[in-house]
């Protein structure tokens, strides 16, 4: 397997990469590398909340290893492959832990549906707005999250307008 370990742009050189940037060769075992499509505010949201998972496994607090796999999704390292197609259950997977994710790194506060579009869906996040939405919807018929709009829980099927989401009482 080819790799490359040069750094693109003169940036501080990290770990090895295989040709494609696919992966990190890391003490010679190959690892999926987070998606480089997701903008660095929320690659780094992501990136807390996975060390804060990690933190709560240590600690044996309870649905920590699901946190972990939920960050881990949504920063592309699990589920399907991030540089191929962006459809199907899989993909549908990989919105709903952004959205599990992001609500409670956000515990105090809300995300927005387009942040979740914005971090799987790089320069092309608009036209992901429809599967963000349907996908909260099923997260919000099983209380994992709850769906806002000026502060009042809403059915995103009916709603119209700008959301906002929260997480639920069962994430």
């Amino acid at each position: 397997m080819a790799a490359d370990s040069g750094a693109p742009g003169g940036e501080e050189p990290g770990p090895e990469r295989t040709a494609d940037g696919h992966h990190l060769i890391i003490d010679g075992r190959r690892w999926r590398a987070t998606d480089p499509s997701i903008p660095d505010g929320f690659r780094q949201e992501l990136v807390d909340e996975l060390m804060a998972a990690r933190r709560a496994v240590k600690s044996s607090e309870v649905d920590a290893r699901r946190r972990v796999h939920d960050a881990k999704t949504a920063l592309g390292e699990r589920g399907a492959p991030w540089w191929e197609d962006r459809t199907g259950d899989d993909f549908d997977e990989r919105i709903a832990a952004v959205i599990r994710a992001l609500t409670r790194k956000r515990e105090q506060s809300s995300i927005c549906p387009s942040d979740v579009a914005r971090t799987v869906g790089g320069e092309s996040w608009r036209s992901l707005m429809t599967d963000v939405r349907r996908v909260a919807a099923e997260l919000a018929d099983r209380d994992e999250i709850v769906v806002t709009q000026k502060g009042e829980p809403v059915n995103i099927r009916e709603a119209r307008g700008p959301v906002r989401i929260v997480h639920g009482p069962k994430i």
